[in-house]
């Protein structure tokens, strides 16, 4: 396998991993766990979005001149990426047939998770990290909101379990998979422009959908959660994460334009 899918790939497994984890916690506690959900989505929220100003969208700018247009593109395509799934499948059927719509739309934001994993770990070691950690961090109650939604359409626990993993958590290994091998063959523009747009996605996610629970939590619980995210985004930035060899982060400070290195994960044996 190149060494630029090892880092992205496994995370998408380790996400896959944490997703079973909130699967196996709803089944044993589910009360408990779909309590606690919003709160993990909350933590997820503030991680991810103080990640992606302090540092991802920052070195997206600096890649490509052309960034900012990018990231306004990738928020506003999450948005209609979103609304369009809501549009094809309306929840109007009875059952079991009205958790399609959120379903697919679990399973196109994890596909996605998988596809940013790539793109940021082609861009530089640095923001793969950080953005796979503050994704994976939200896996668990992604797990358990997919479980919630097909249980309350009538899916028996075996049932909702298995469709819950597969929407939740084996799409984004997948699409780690799918887009790895798509961005081998790519030049270093356009992974700019794809590393800026994937910023501009997780803006969306961190400030739409992991945002919802603000509506349903007590203020003092939803700000502390949102607050612990925040934290641990601000630890993890002081951390001494690098990949060897990988030091200028895919540019140059001379010129603030993006440089391709050998081996766009930053990992070398």
């Amino acid at each position: 396998m190149p060494l630029s899918l090892q880092a992205p790939i496994l995370f998408g497994l380790i996400a896959a991993l944490v997703t079973s984890a909130g699967l196996v916690a709803v089944a044993i506690r589910s009360d408990w766990t779909a309590r606690q959900s919003g709160l993990f989505s909350l933590a997820a929220g503030g991680m991810l979005i103080s990640l992606t100003l302090l540092h991802i969208a920052p070195e997206a700018i600096l890649m490509s001149a052309r960034a900012p247009a990018f990231l306004l593109t990738g928020f506003f395509g999450g948005l209609l990426l979103t609304s369009g799934i809501n549009a094809l499948f309306p929840e109007k059927a009875g059952g079991r047939a009205r958790a399609l719509t959120p379903l697919l739309a679990v399973g196109l934001h994890s596909f996605l998770d998988g596809v940013i994993y790539s793109v940021t770990f082609a861009a530089s070691f640095e923001s793969g990290v950080y953005a796979s950690t503050s994704l994976i961090l939200h896996e668990f109650a992604e797990g358990v909101i997919a479980f919630a939604i097909l249980a309350r359409h009538g899916f028996r626990v075996r049932e909702a379990l298995f469709w819950a993993f597969l929407a939740a958590g084996a799409t984004t290994p997948f699409g780690a998979l799918v887009s790895g091998l798509f961005l081998t063959g790519l030049g270093p523009e356009i992974v700019a422009a794809l590393y800026a747009l994937s910023a501009g996605l997780l803006i969306y996610v961190a400030t739409g959908p992991l945002m919802q629970p603000l509506k349903e939590e007590p203020p003092i619980r939803g700000v502390a959660a949102l607050g612990s995210g925040i934290l641990i985004a601000l630890i993890l930035m002081i951390l001494p994460i690098h990949g060897h060899g990988h030091e200028d982060h895919g540019h140059s400070a001379d010129d603030g334009h993006f440089h391709p290195v050998n081996d766009p994960s930053g990992i070398h044996p």
